[in-house]
Formats: C-alpha cells, sequence, structure tokens
C-alpha cells in the first residue's frame, strides 16, 4: 500500500506540448516554467513557439528563463536548463483569445504530433501537455477523435489504453469513457472490467504504488440491490472481481457508486474503477478540480495533462491555477524516473 519513494532518481526527459493557444495553456506554460521544483524535477522539452511562450509569461507576469533550439536533432541529449523546440508556427497575434479556430487547433496538434515523433524516437521518457480543445483540434484534423485514438495511430498501437483522472491520494479508472450513456450497459462485460483492473493495477506500479487497492463500483442504484434493480453487478461485475482477486489484484466490489468514493476518501482504497465517465469525474473534480491530473496510460510512454480544460473564460487574465499542470509534471517526473531505474537495474 502506498508509494514508495527511490531515494536517488535519474533526472527523466520530459516533453511539454504546449496546447490550445487561445485558452490559459501560454500562461500555464510559463508558469511551469518560472517553478523551481518543476525545473528540478526533469530535464524539460517546451515543444511550441517561442512568441506564444513569450505572451504566456507576459500574461502569467513571470520571467521564463529557457534555452532555444528550432529543430528536433538540435535538442541536447543532456541538459540542465529548460529547451524550448521553437516550431516558428504560430504569431500570436493571429489568435483571439477564448475563441476557438483552426489556427489554434493546428498550433496544439503540431505541437502534440512533435511529442509523439520524440516519444517514438526514445528521445524523450515522458509526455505532459497543457490543455487541449477538442473542437479547434477538430477543425485543424477533421477526423480528431481523442488523445488516445490519436496517440494510438501516431505510434501504430494496438494494445490497450485507458484515461486515468488522478488526485494525491486518490486514482479514478473507468471502464467505459466517451461513450453515450445510453452505449454504457453493453460495453459493461467481464472482460472489459478485468482488463481495466489489471491496466490499472499495471498504471499505479508503474507510479509507485507497491500493491494498489482498487474500489470497483457498480453500475445501477444501490448496487442493483441483488438484482431488483438490474443484474450487472451479479451476472458481470461479480465475476470480474473474483477473476481479478484470483489473478493477485487487490480489489473489492461491486461497491454502491454513491459511497465508493466515501470509503475511497477515508483511506480504505487507493483507486476507484468506475463503469463510465462522469461516474468518477464529477467526484474526483469536486474533491480536487484544481488538482486533478489526467493520465494516459497503457501506452510505452506515459502522457499527462491537467484534468481540467482550456479555460476559455478565464483566458489572457493572469489568472489561471497552474496547480493540476504542474502536479501533471512532477508525477510524470515520478512515473520517467522510475521507468529509468528499472531500466538500469535490468
Amino acid at each position: 500500500m502506498g508509494i514508495s519513494i527511490d531515494n536517488v532518481a535519474p533526472r527523466p526527459r520530459i516533453a511539454l506540448a504546449m496546447g490550445d493557444p487561445a485558452g490559459a495553456s501560454p500562461e500555464l506554460t510559463a508558469k511551469l516554467l518560472a517553478d523551481c521544483e518543476v525545473i528540478a524535477a526533469g530535464q524539460i522539452l517546451v515543444i511550441g513557439d517561442r512568441r506564444v511562450l513569450d505572451e504566456g509569461a507576459r500574461v502569467a507576469r513571470v520571467t521564463v528563463d529557457i534555452d532555444r533550439v528550432t529543430t528536433a536533432d538540435a535538442v541536447p541529449a543532456i541538459h540542465d536548463r529548460p529547451v524550448l523546440l521553437d516550431l516558428g508556427h504560430l504569431d500570436p497575434k493571429e489568435i483571439r483569445m477564448g475563441e476557438i479556430s483552426k489556427a489554434g487547433g493546428s498550433f496544439a496538434l503540431e505541437n502534440f504530433k512533435t511529442s509523439l515523433s520524440l516519444a517514438l524516437a526514445k528521445k524523450v521518457d515522458v509526455v505532459t501537455f497543457t490543455p487541449f480543445n477538442k473542437a479547434a483540434m477538430r477543425l485543424a484534423h477533421t477526423s480528431y477523435e481523442d488523445e488516445i485514438v490519436f496517440i494510438s495511430e501516431m505510434l501504430k498501437f494496438d494494445g490497450i489504453a485507458s484515461e486515468f483522472n488522478i488526485l494525491p491520494d486518490l486514482w479514478n479508472a473507468r471502464v467505459t469513457s466517451h461513450v453515450p450513456l445510453s452505449g454504457v450497459a453493453v460495453l459493461i462485460t467481464e472482460e472489459n472490467i478485468l482488463r481495466n483492473l489489471r491496466l490499472t493495477d499495471d498504471a499505479m506500479r508503474d507510479a509507485g504504488f507497491s500493491t494498489p487497492r482498487i474500489a470497483v463500483a457498480a453500475l445501477n442504484p444501490h448496487a442493483g440491490d441483488g438484482g431488483k434493480f438490474g443484474r450487472e453487478e451479479v451476472n458481470v461485475i461479480e465475476p470480474a472481481v473474483r477473476r481479478a482477486k484470483a489473478a493477485g489484484i487487490v480489489c473489492d466490489g461491486p461497491i454502491p457508486a454513491d459511497t465508493v468514493f466515501v470509503r475511497a476518501r477515508k483511506g480504505e482504497f487507493d483507486a476507484v474503477l468506475t463503469m463510465y465517465h462522469d461516474q468518477g469525474q464529477i467526484a474526483m473534480k469536486l474533491v480536487g478540480f484544481d488538482l486533478a491530473v489526467t493520465l494516459l496510460g497503457g501506452f510505452p510512454v506515459p502522457f499527462l495533462t491537467p484534468a481540467h480544460g482550456s479555460a476559455y473564460d478565464i483566458a489572457g487574465k493572469g489568472i489561471a491555477n497552474p496547480g493540476a499542470s504542474r502536479a501533471a509534471l512532477l508525477l510524470a517526473a515520478k512515473m520517467g524516473a522510475r521507468r529509468i531505474a528499472t531500466r538500469s537495474a535490468a
């Protein structure tokens, strides 16, 4: 139980792709680069445009001390100071703050693609990004669905990946994600639950948990009340939990969704596996909106970002809270360092 901390951890190579330029992403990126603890945590490679970063620093009222290169080949193999890979692809004067645009989507998409190329070439250990705006991304790339699908396509990855939401003392995983509520029940199968329990256990161990304790939420009210309000708990979730326990995963459920997070917050569990998107998102964002991190796990490289969106409503005002972005970078550094240590031990 809990997280083990290495006494000495190597400094991982962290890609930081700048997100939507019309939102809080430029400001958040600048604030991260002015944070001494973040800078010390890893070798940070920012991917974006110097002009957009400078505008973010102006809004944030911080000074950014960063080296600049214009090609991936020019990035130093080892660097103590943050480095900006300046793609020179957006003049911030072309963007209206708080408005969705193809130009903004293209900027974020090119930064993201570059970070994926670096990950594919094994030039970074972990990838982070400040918030994207999916509507803007789709203006630039009409088939863009979400980050998991895009990463899978770019990396030619055919394995299982999933999204996790993380607070300092609690993780949330889910069996289904970006699907209509009307389509959830048919996707609640033994195999899907077991697959996500395995993925959650693996991801949490990768983040430093020695023995993750996972609660499995019910689908129906009162966990189905013995089958009165639905049979998924009896026919699907309970058998999946039994199989996971037999495989060595520490888990319990199904637990009624209206109390499972109460029990987890009291320390009984390290994570909750929910059956659908908002079953977990509402609880996590209510408890810790300004600290919540999203991890895209299951890929050869971890991908982390703040769990909140692009914050168009406060864009350009200098009041964006960097807490979640900071937590994402620090968790990325921890995960990257553990991976380096594992490789070195092997």
